[in-house]
Order: C-alpha cells, then structure tokens, then sequence
C-alpha cells in the first residue's frame, strides 16, 4: 500500500474541490437566479437596505457551503 505524503494529498483534495466547484457551479447559478424571482421576505433591518451580491457571487457562496458535505466520512 502507498502512502501519499501530505502535501500531495492537500494538493489532490484541493484539485478535487476544484473541479466538483466547476462541475456543480451551473446548478447552483440558476438556483441563485431563480432564488431572485422569490418575493423577498421582510428583510428590512431600521431601515437599511440588505446587502446582496451579484447572482455570481451569491451561486459561488452556495456551491462554496455545499461543498464540503461531499467530503465528509
């Protein structure tokens, strides 16, 4: 059996996380432009308007939390 050194290994998950990003990403785009079409909730804080990101940036957010979950276990 071989064992990987640990760096490899960093080297290796983080190619995987990559290309899992890269392979989901579509999916979570259209969920976070449908997720406009919602009527928003009461989302106002005395007054100020709520922080979005760009629908690109809110898709990445999404794929980025969503992630790991594959690498549990």
């Amino acid at each position: 059996m071989r064992t990987m050194v640990p760096t490899a290994r960093l080297h290796q998950e983080a190619l995987q996380f990559r290309l899992i990003l890269a392979a989901t990403y579509p999916c979570f785009l259209a969920a976070a432009a449908l997720a406009r079409f919602k009527p928003a909730r009461d989302a106002s804080r005395s007054g100020l308007a709520p922080a979005r990101r760009s629908v690109f940036g809110e898709a990445r957010a999404m794929a980025v939390q969503a992630i790991p979950f594959a690498f549990m276990g």
